[in-house]
């Protein structure tokens, strides 16, 4: 018989999993070692029984709980009988592996705490969405690297990852009534479609409805996620805004997007650019609602992404009230609003409480007629910070109306372009000084202005360094 057993086999261990229910576990150790080992088999609901002199104040709680069993003080190579698992997790590594020998000789799987040598199995790094999980192992060679896997899945795989295999496991028996070349179309199309992110966003019953329109064969619907992108750092995006940035069938973004997030989206995805600069209004809002609206009956998943917040100076609100109108399904990702974002990174906390005990967003964008009003004698107080958003062009108009009603001069003001990415400019001035500051610097880029005591924290609390402002 020829024999297939590799020479020198790359990774001795094979991974599995066990049906653990209402089988005997046996844990050595009565310790923090034993705990943790304690802790992770009990999501598989076995039958511990632990040995051990003492007990440590968790294990005790649990055996007091009746969720295991204190079986007996000292080791006796006949416990090990009948066991699905044993567990060797004391402190003397000598004698763990004497219980690793009894659980050898009685043919009983065992796991020797931090000794891969004497172990028949060995615990991966589990990332838990449960019923899912996934697993990752190096079989001992590299402990660390192994753990900064598991961290990066973590990230990427969202919480509600177990609610929708869970789903799936309940409706199995709907879909294997399908013809069998049928059945994984119609999961990758629920999958990818309507139906799991309805039931990632918790509404249960409209993932249901989804999955039986596909049962019946119905197309799968369209849908918006509207999602904000933040200031502009990559790193600053939700688990959620960077998901659906990567299923979107097509993107319709506008200029506050830096093209770092840009590069996130979906590589096939279609780019429609729909952005706004300063007096050019490339495509008008109704439009916009109009496209977003026409992409989704076409049974689009069409990702609105904006800059800073959707629902902070943004319109967000008006683009779902046109897909809600319309029966058009939504999400709409929060992002990281200019104000908060910008701020940060320059260095100016907005509410410090030696300085602000309020702050105020106000858009500083003037009207077609050119006219801004607003409510100067409610902006132009001590005691709070005021930030507007799109007030490059009307700056002399707020630093002239905020000293007509009352504040000094001297009042500290910033200017915050491109605000915590590597082009980020800070200029401080004063409601005097500050507008001559920035027309002779002529900022090109998205811009923040900030007015109250918090800019003078500047000096000591700037922490960003810009890669490659000017």
């Amino acid at each position: 018989m020829k024999d297939h057993t590799p020479d020198a086999p790359a990774n001795p261990w094979l991974p599995v999993t066990l049906r653990l229910a209402g089988a005997r576990v046996l844990v050595v150790g009565g310790g923090e070692v034993a705990a943790r080992k304690v802790r992770l088999l009990l999501k598989a609901a076995p039958c511990i029984e632990v040995v051990a002199l003492a007990l440590n104040a968790e294990l005790t709680a649990l055996v007091e709980q009746g969720l295991i069993a204190k079986r007996d003080a000292v080791f006796d190579a006949t416990q090990v009988q009948g066991c699905r698992l044993v567990i060797a997790a004391t402190d003397d590594r000598e004698f763990n592996r004497r219980v690793a020998a009894a659980a050898d000789a009685a043919n009983v799987p065992v796991n020797v705490v931090d000794d891969p040598a004497p172990s028949s199995f060995i615990t991966p790094s589990l990332v838990e969405r449960a019923p899912l999980w996934v697993a990752v192992s190096s079989g001992g060679a590299a402990p660390v690297l192994v753990r900064r896997l598991r961290e990066r899945i973590e990230s990427l795989l969202p919480a509600g990852y177990g609610h929708l295999a869970a789903f799936m496991e309940r409706h199995r028996p709907r879909v294997k009534a399908l013809a069998v070349e049928h059945r994984r179309a119609l999961w990758e199309q629920f999958l990818d479609g309507q139906g799991a992110e309805r039931l990632l966003a918790g509404d249960e019953a409209a993932a249901a409805v989804e999955l039986a329109r596909l049962i019946q064969g119905e197309p799968a619907r369209g849908e918006v996620y509207l999602v904000g992108a933040g200031p502009g750092d990559p790193d600053l995006l939700t688990f959620r805004a960077l998901r659906l940035m990567q299923q979107a069938d097509v993107v319709l973004f506008d200029r506050l997007v830096s093209p770092a997030i840009m590069e996130l989206v979906r590589r096939d995805a279609e780019r429609i650019f729909v952005g706004k600069k300063r007096n050019q209004h490339t495509v008008p809002q109704e439009e916009i609602n109009s496209e977003l609206v026409r992409l989704a009956k076409a049974g689009k998943r069409v990702l609105r992404l904006k800059g800073g917040d959707p629902f902070i100076f943004g319109r967000g609100g008006e683009e779902i009230a046109e897909l809600s109108a319309q029966g058009i399904a939504f999400q709409v990702v929060p992002g990281i609003t200019a104000a908060s974002g910008c701020a940060a990174y320059a260095g100016i906390p907005l509410t410090h409480r030696d300085c602000a005990q309020s702050c105020v967003f106000v858009t500083g964008h003037a009207r077609a007629d050119g006219t801004l009003n607003l409510h100067w004698d409610q902006l132009a107080r001590r005691g709070q910070t005021v930030v507007f958003y799109m007030g490059v062009v009307t700056l002399p108009r707020v630093c002239t109306e905020l000293m007509r009603h009352g504040l000094p001069a001297d009042w500290p003001i910033a200017l915050v372009e491109d605000g915590t990415q590597p082009t980020q400019r800070v200029m401080i001035g004063t409601l005097a000084d500050l507008p001559s500051k920035v027309a002779a610097a002529a900022p090109s880029g998205a811009s923040l202005i900030i007015v109250g005591e918090v800019v003078k924290l500047r000096e000591k609390l700037g922490w960003f360094q810009p890669t490659s402002a000017t």
